[in-house]
């Protein structure tokens, strides 16, 4: 069963859920998570303590909302629009990201917070 989550970016907020993959879970066993992140295009990545390989779900294709884990960072990342790699309005991660989750609602709403300096996901 997906995990429930509420992601906080300043006064943006969003719903979506964690997948569940082994991946997903061991991510939302962190919960919650608060951090600094960058801004990679219309992308937010940040560091995770969390070791994971490259699973069935691995991609480059991803879609506006997901939520991806990037082993080499290790990282998060949550797309919201084209990212520096992109050739079109679709996201394009820097390499093969684990698909652990999807946000729900306007992630367009995230363009108004990079400046905001740091996320939260908890639990919802």
């Amino acid at each position: 069963m997906a995990t429930k989550i509420m992601v906080t970016v300043g006064n943006v907020e969003l719903e979506g859920e964690l997948l569940d993959t082994p991946c997903g879970k061991a991510l939302s066993a962190l919960l919650p998570l608060e951090n600094t992140f960058s801004v990679w295009g219309d992308e937010f990545y940040f560091t995770v303590p969390l070791d994971c390989p490259l699973d069935e779900t691995a991609t480059t294709h991803v879609s506006i909302g997901d939520i991806g884990y990037w082993p080499p960072g290790p990282a998060l990342a949550i797309f919201f629009g084209p990212t520096p790699m992109s050739t079109g309005s679709e996201p394009v991660p820097a390499s093969e990201v684990n698909t652990v989750g999807r946000l729900f609602g306007d992630t367009a709403k995230l363009r108004s917070a990079k400046k905001a300096g740091s996320i939260s996901i908890t639990r919802r």
